[in-house]
């Protein structure tokens, strides 16, 4: 789930940590160092309890930005995912949704 070359910031909000990591949308290419560069961004996050493994099925809720959905900067990637990640844990976000994590313990 989690990108290895992603820099993750971690925000504390009713009891759940929403994880979150601004990331370049098309990244410069090693291979034709003479494109232009995008400046684009895009996100990756999850949600989880305190302490949880994200590795480990059922202890995140995995979310991304949708399909061509981008931003000027990385603080306006930052500022969409948390509060995506907000709209998870409070219930209103229309697909992801924390019941799991509550209702099964973890």
């Amino acid at each position: 789930m989690a990108d290895e070359t992603a820099h993750w910031q971690v925000v504390e909000y009713e009891g759940f940590e929403i994880h979150v990591s601004p990331v370049p949308k098309n990244p410069p290419d090693a291979a034709n160092p003479s494109a232009a560069a995008d400046n684009r961004y895009t996100y990756l996050g999850y949600v989880c309890h305190p302490g949880a493994d994200p590795a480990i099925p059922g202890h995140a809720v995995p979310f991304h930005a949708d399909g061509e959905e981008s931003f000027a900067g990385k603080d306006e990637a930052l500022y969409e995912a948390v509060h995506v990640g907000r709209s998870i844990i409070d219930g209103t976000h229309p697909d992801l949704t924390v019941l799991p994590l509550v209702t099964g313990g973890v």
